[in-house]
């Protein structure tokens, strides 16, 4: 993968549009971005001569175009993107072989609850864990880019209010929050297979479930 996004340059039509060719162009640069790319950056591409709407419906032609392929294009919540399906992503791992980054029950019983609760105060955590909750977990979330601070409740000494991130809901393949296994459905409050990208390898996971 590369290292950062590669630029967008906009792309100079000439005479009427042709769906095939914009289709191409769409997936070549999607193809060779890091990062999932939204309907507006995409459009700039073209100097804006197509409408959101044409790029979105084009959109979706190319992901049923690869849905029986290895790669598979999906709508996240930062945009668009390819990414291997988790059936190939055991195969590719074998040419790059790396350590798993995992991390502790704690870790991801604090990121399902601020996941299915959020926005909430490390109180709100603490209470519903039972425990007390520590600075270096949030951080480590927090460094991932899965968990942000985004204000603070408006209660005496105002504590901090955490929220996932789209980062989060990217990692996870999913477009909002809305998009999680309900509760009564999981029988957990926090039950996800998803690929989480690790550097240049994708790693499968499974959070624990949590009593």
């Amino acid at each position: 993968m590369l290292d950062q996004p590669i630029p967008l340059v906009p792309y100079n039509l000439s005479g009427p549009a042709n769906p095939n060719e914009i289709k191409r162009i769409l997936e070549a640069v999607l193809l060779t971005s890091q990062d999932p790319l939204s309907l507006s950056e995409l459009r700039k591409i073209f100097n804006e001569e197509i409408n959101l709407e044409i790029v979105r419906k084009l959109l979706e032609e190319l992901r049923d175009e690869w849905r029986n392929k290895g790669i598979e294009l999906v709508h996240v919540a930062s945009g668009w993107r390819f990414h291997t399906k988790p059936e190939i992503q055991q195969f590719l791992d074998k040419l790059n072989p790396q350590r798993p980054l995992r991390y502790s029950r704690s870790v991801l019983e604090i990121l399902a609850i601020i996941a299915y609760r959020q926005p909430v105060t490390r109180g709100d955590i603490e209470e519903i864990r039972g425990v007390a909750v520590s600075g270096q977990s949030l951080k480590t979330l927090e460094l991932r880019g899965w968990v942000e601070s985004i204000g603070h409740r408006d209660v005496p000494g105002r504590p901090t209010l955490y929220a996932t991130t789209k980062s989060f809901l990217d990692d996870l393949g999913l477009r909002s929050i809305e998009e999680l296994p309900p509760l009564e459905d999981s029988g957990s409050l926090f039950e996800l297979e998803s690929n989480i990208e690790l550097s240049s390898a994708q790693e499968s996971i499974i959070t624990e479930s949590i009593e």
